[in-house]
């Protein structure tokens, strides 16, 4: 009775008295540009027996709250554990069967033809084809007129790498064409790997050459980067011999390390460079 009567009497004491508090704002560290400073007020205006108010003014998200949504992360589920746990004997197999009991060949359909095997065949695809990267004679001669090729010594298809003719993606080789002959005036001697009829034709009316020349994937990775083979301690290949379905489409066999002068088409020509003193 005595203590219904005190809080009654605390109650109403503290309802009648002055309101002359001030607001007491407690701020805290701002932790992010967008949020503002976090701050604690006390309102005047009293609720229930207390007389004070709270309001906060900032985000209850910190980094030691993080946590994945409800459900994000699912436990695996763990098969023959009883039957208890939903998965227990046949662990969702079954009964019996090839299924059950062991795996089986990828698109096998039980015995009756499968379906890539139902389905025709469409197109063909040559395993021997060959890919070569195209350049012209009027990129040749443009870079030849900027300074960049020196049209005095061979112009092989490291050359034409090296001053940025040709991309990384060579292929199997580089195919001359004849875009831009009418650019050639000068006598230029190349060794590429293909060479169109009007590109030769050109080159050989300014009075240079063009000399087919094979090389294999491996000779053709040491006459562009014979740096690798040297990073790996590894001496360069021989020169490749082309197979014979390709004979008639090379002039020679490509030159291991990169050629620096052109050689004779005439076997007379030959013999007089082998004789005479390097």
């Amino acid at each position: 009775m005595w203590r219904r009567r005190i809080t009654s009497l605390l109650s109403a004491s503290l309802q009648n008295a002055p309101t002359h508090i001030q607001p007491i704002n407690i701020t805290r560290p701002i932790f992010t540009s967008s949020q503002k400073s976090q701050s604690l007020k006390f309102s005047q205006h009293p609720i229930g027996s207390l007389g004070l108010q709270f309001h906060r003014d900032y985000s209850l998200l910190s980094l030691n709250d993080l946590q994945d949504n409800k459900g994000a992360r699912k436990q695996k589920t763990r098969k023959g554990r009883g039957i208890g746990s939903g998965k227990g004997k046949t662990a969702g197999r079954g009964h019996k069967g090839q299924k059950a009991r062991g795996t089986h060949k990828f698109g096998f359909e039980g015995g009756q033809t499968p379906l890539r095997r139902r389905v025709p065949k469409r197109g063909f695809k040559n395993p021997f084809s060959l890919t070569f990267q195209p350049v012209g004679l009027g990129k040749i001669a443009k870079l030849i007129n900027a300074g960049k090729i020196d049209s005095s010594e061979l112009i092989t298809m490291k050359t034409l790498k090296d001053c940025g003719a040709i991309g990384k993606q060579i292929g199997d080789g580089a195919r001359l064409m004849g875009r831009g002959a009418e650019h050639i005036q000068w006598p230029i001697h190349l060794e590429v790997s293909r060479v169109t009829a009007r590109a030769k034709a050109a080159v050989e009316a300014a009075g240079g050459t063009v000399r087919r020349v094979h090389y294999n994937k491996l000779g053709l990775r040491a006459l562009l980067k014979p740096e690798w083979f040297e990073k790996k301690g590894r001496l360069l290949p021989r020169p490749a011999r082309p197979p014979p379905k390709l004979k008639d489409k090379v002039d020679s066999i490509g030159r291991l390390p990169a050629p620096t002068q052109p050689l004779p088409f005439a076997t007379e020509d030959a013999e007089v460079m082998s004789a005479a003193p390097a």
